[in-house]
């Protein structure tokens, strides 16, 4: 029997309370005691795997994608070499080269940690949290245009069932420094959605986001927010209240395992499930250097049909809307009737219903927009870690490759960049981030 299965069988009783009642579906099998065993323990192996990699790899995509999420972690806890894993992976049907099979290996082994696992699934049973993965009835199927950069698994909060194939859904989404009149348009569509049946996915955060939950929320309608760290802990804590209201009545979603903190990397990998968990995406703010023209990017590159509002051509808050509008084909959308006939008209059905997959793949840090430009820093690995490094502590490379999910060797590189550039410094027993002059 394998290490999976042995712990997924001591831990049955615990994790499948974790799981949603009838969360498969219907026409899957059943085993001799009634429950569907095997995709139990694959749920199981993809929340063990959901701890060790940062949110998109594509490395662990592909092989979970060949393999299975069961055997890839059976590899992992055996501490298979890296000729094995390839062997296994080819033979399956999946290239994967030794270099980029080391480099993955070396970012996910110093994250194993049983205990670590153990506490995560603790404070979700302590809040009600439930883990979704693809085969169960509630699972956004939209999420699956991701390809290898597609969630393992979802932890959610609330009504699981407001996730499922069907519902039509429609992201919203904007600047958090927004304008009186990019809340007021905010407010106007999302009411006008919910009152049409529509859910309102959004991030959760201040300004837009926030706003158009609210207006959700106070239209009776159902509403969905990503979450960026765990969802044991909402964030922003001063959506606390907030985020607690959309539990209730809609869901609140995270690819992350409880425990785990936001960052700048994960607010931009929460983006693309923004993006492919719904019909379409509408930014009714953005300023030239916006993060939601990053989620922007994500429905692009899926095909999802993309929408913007206008703005006085003065404001810079609607910079990056009217940029979109010029050079990236976006549809202009002034009311809530434009989005529904944005998403494809009343009948349409849920995320990638009607859309159907693109026949493209977003990988998890593409920038489908070219030139329109983001807060993204110059690598997704400066992004990741310069997140883990800390302006007071010095944490040494080991610290810094687990908190970042990078190889040592990675994160020995990319502090060589930083360090040229005057970003960080080293100190007796690691590195620190410079503080930004006043």
């Amino acid at each position: 029997m394998s290490v999976v299965r042995r712990a997924a069988l001591q831990l049955q009783r615990e994790f499948a309370r974790l799981r949603p009642s009838a969360s498969h579906t219907p026409s899957a099998p059943l085993s001799a005691d009634g429950r569907h065993a095997s995709h139990e323990v694959e749920a199981f192996a993809r929340s063990a795997l959901g701890t060790l990699a940062e949110p998109g790899d594509g490395v662990l995509g592909r092989l979970v994608g060949s393999v299975g999420a069961t055997r890839t972690l059976d590899l992992l806890l055996d501490a298979a070499s890296v000729e094995r894993i390839a062997e296994e992976a080819d033979a399956a049907g999946e290239t994967l080269g030794e270099k980029e099979l080391e480099a993955a290996l070396a970012r996910w082994t110093p994250r194993i940690d049983h205990l670590s696992f153990l506490r995560g699934l603790e404070q979700a049973e302590r809040v009600g949290a439930v883990y979704l993965v693809p085969g169960d009835a509630a699972w956004p199927v939209g999420v699956d245009d991701l390809g290898a950069h597609a969630p393992l698994g979802l932890w959610v909060r609330g009504e699981a069932q407001h996730l499922r194939a069907g519902a039509p859904a429609v992201a919203l989404v904007g600047a958090r420094a927004a304008t009186g009149y990019g809340e007021h348009v905010t407010k106007e569509l999302s009411a006008g959605l919910v009152d049409r049946g529509i859910t309102i996915v959004s991030g959760g955060a201040y300004g837009i986001d926030g706003t158009a939950h609210r207006a959700a929320l106070a239209s009776e309608g159902t509403t969905v927010a990503f979450l960026a760290g765990g969802v044991d802990r909402f964030y922003p804590a001063g959506h606390d209240g907030l985020l607690q209201r959309i539990a209730e009545t809609g869901a609140v979603v995270s690819e992350l395992p409880c425990g785990a903190s936001p960052t700048k990397w994960r607010f931009l990998q929460r983006n693309r499930l923004i993006a492919a968990a719904s019909s379409a995406t509408v930014v009714l703010e953005a300023g030239a250097r916006s993060g939601s023209l990053n989620t922007a990017a994500h429905a692009a590159a899926l095909g999802r049909p993309l929408g913007a509002l206008p703005g006085p051509v003065t404001s810079p808050a609607s910079a990056g809307c009217h940029r979109l509008l010029r050079e990236f084909d976006a549809t202009c959308i002034v009311n809530a009737d434009q989005v529904v006939e944005l998403m494809g008209g009343p009948g349409h059905a849920a995320a990638g219903g009607a859309t159907g997959r693109s026949g493209v793949e977003a990988p998890a840090s593409a920038d489908p927009l070219g030139s329109v430009k983001t807060e993204v820093e110059p690598s997704p690995e400066a992004v990741r870690l310069l997140d883990a490094l800390s302006t007071r502590s010095a944490r040494d490379l080991d610290e810094l490759a687990r908190r970042s999910g990078l190889g040592v060797r990675e994160v020995r590189s990319v502090l060589g960049v930083l360090d040229l550039d005057g970003v960080v410094a080293q100190r007796a027993g690691g590195w620190v981030r410079r503080r930004r002059p006043a």
